[in-house]
């Protein structure tokens, strides 16, 4: 018999937290997605609001909202993890996760952001550049880029929805940098 693999376990991990998130949600009518799962203005004095800077990216407005983010997540993370190591990958997610947070709170005082989908749009940009060779710039990064912030600037632009746009933005920024700055960890190999 065949056992399971935690084959990932940054990647797993985010999605059973969301999960478990999402799941108290719905028992406590929205309270714990308020009070831990979302980030907003809040005072500096209140402990709370260092736990939102982090718990945003578990939090969930809905199924829809958790199984868009976590489907993405679930199909680029894993591969992405194996490349660079789950250290790396996790670092990555939490510096996501804290600049999105802090920019939100000071861009938009008046709103509470939640969800995975910048830490996805980070993984996005992160595996368009998994080709990268030294001094080569890969054309996928480039049309990645273009698409992805032509449709962000024009969601920015013409349409009225609840998507923090910008923080997708923050994400796909993240991950850009990070690809160009942890190299892929080394893989041991043995010689015969």
């Amino acid at each position: 018999m065949k056992k399971l693999d935690y084959n990932s376990p940054v990647v797993l991990s985010l999605f059973f937290l969301s999960a478990a998130a999402l799941l108290l949600g719905t028992l406590t009518n929205g309270w714990t997605t308020q009070a831990l799962f979302s980030v907003y203005r809040s005072s500096p004095a209140n402990p709370l609001t260092y736990v939102r800077l982090l718990g945003h990216v578990l939090g969930h407005a809905n199924l829809e909202h958790f199984l868009g983010n976590m489907l993405l997540l679930l199909v680029i993370g894993p591969p992405l993890e194996e490349k660079y190591g789950s250290g790396p990958l996790a670092l990555g997610i939490l510096v996501t996760a804290v600049l999105s947070g802090v920019l939100h709170i000071l861009l938009f005082p008046g709103t509470a952001l939640l969800g995975a989908s910048g830490i996805v749009f980070m993984m996005i940009m992160l595996a368009s550049l998994s080709g990268m060779k030294s001094g080569k710039i890969p054309l996928t990064l480039i049309l990645v880029a273009l698409l992805y912030l032509g449709q962000e600037a024009y969601s920015i632009l013409f349409v009225r929805d609840n998507v923090a746009n910008l923080m997708h933005i923050v994400g796909g920024a993240c991950g850009t940098v990070f690809g160009y700055g942890v190299t892929p960890k080394q893989r041991l190999t043995r010689k015969f």
